[in-house]
Formats: structure tokens, C-alpha cells, sequence
């Protein structure tokens, strides 16, 4: 038999008392739980969460349907269908450009939550918001269609279609050249009979 095969004192003894030592460093310290749902507890600010499609003062939608952000995602959970907008007596404009977002939809079971279409996005129409609570019992509930990824109206803001109301063309609103209708203006009053 060799001299390695019987085990030393301390093999025998010491290593697995040292081996129980981190449970008995922590058997005395006080438990923290975190109550969640109950209790929340607040995200970075630069947190990568649930996405939203913005809007300009006025109401239109920021998104120009470049498809930009599609092509810059690399979990190919975008999916955008641009139209043009119309100024004609009958048509109707979503978003100050040429074109809108038409059909948007991110499907967060793909989504890895990157940034890399908020970064992609020209008119910064897309961004993320803090929210993560994303998880569902149905897997069609997770794909969000441009309804549920629009920002709310605020006071002020007009749902569109109507025509722009911030200025005489796309270049005032994307250069910010443009005064924020106050609610019960004459712009806002203009848009609202318009």
C-alpha cells in the first residue's frame, strides 16, 4: 500500500470542518428577503426594459417606418411595415416624415433586451423604458403590436391622424425647431376642429 493512500490528519479531520466553515459563517447573520411583488425595488436608471414607441408634442408618432431597428436587431424579434403618409384632402398623416410605422411589433420571446434598435433608431421613436415585468401564460400575449408599445397621450397631444401642428414641415420637428402647443391653445384648438 502507499504512502499516499492513507489519508493525513489533516485530509481526515480539518479540511471538512474548514469545508462547513462558510455555512457556519452565515448561519448567524440576519436573512434578507426582498418581498417581491410586493415590494419592488428600483431599477438603474439606464435600465434595458420593456420598449416604447414615442411621440412629438403634438401627437404624431416619432417613427418614420425606416425599418432600422429591425435590421438592427440580432434576435430578429422586429417586425415593421412602413406606409406613406397623405396630405391630400382624404388621406392621413401619422408621423411629420414621408413614411410611419405602419405595423410594428416586437415579439419579446426572442428579444434579448440589447439596445442595439434604440441606438439604430434616426428620430429616437424607440426606446426602452424600466418596466421587466414581461412574463405571460400565453406566448401569443407576448408578442406586442404597435398599440401596446405606443406612448400614452398627454394633455395637449391629439391622436393621430390630423395634420402637423408643430410646424410648416418634418425638418422643424426633427431640427426642434418648434413651441409645444399649450393645452387650449390655438394650435391645439386648430388641431382639435382640423
Amino acid at each position: 500500500m502507499a504512502e499516499s493512500d492513507n489519508p493525513t490528519f489533516k485530509e481526515q479531520f480539518l479540511d471538512p470542518v474548514a469545508g462547513f466553515g462558510v455555512t457556519f459563517r452565515t448561519m448567524f447573520k440576519k436573512v434578507v428577503t426582498e418581498q417581491y411583488p410586493f415590494e419592488k425595488m428600483p431599477t438603474a436608471p439606464r435600465f434595458h426594459g420593456r420598449h416604447q414607441l414615442n411621440r412629438w408634442p403634438d401627437g404624431l408618432e416619432k417613427c418614420i417606418g425606416c425599418e432600422l431597428c429591425a435590421w438592427a436587431c440580432p434576435a430578429d424579434a422586429i417586425y415593421v411595415e412602413g406606409a406613406s403618409n397623405s396630405d391630400a384632402a382624404d388621406g392621413e398623416r401619422f408621423s411629420p416624415g414621408e413614411r410611419y410605422g405602419r405595423v410594428y411589433q416586437i415579439n419579446y420571446l426572442r428579444c434579448i433586451l440589447c439596445g442595439l434598435c434604440i441606438e439604430a433608431c434616426p428620430t429616437r421613436a424607440l426606446t426602452m423604458t424600466n418596466e421587466y415585468e414581461l412574463a405571460d401564460n400565453n406566448r401569443a400575449d407576448l408578442i406586442y403590436e404597435k398599440s401596446d408599445l405606443l406612448a400614452p397621450l398627454l394633455p395637449g397631444m391629439e391622436q393621430p391622424p390630423h395634420p402637423m401642428m408643430l410646424g410648416d414641415d418634418e425638418g422643424a420637428y426633427y431640427r426642434g425647431e418648434f413651441a409645444a402647443p399649450a393645452p387650449g391653445s390655438a394650435a391645439s384648438q386648430q388641431g382639435s376642429e382640423g
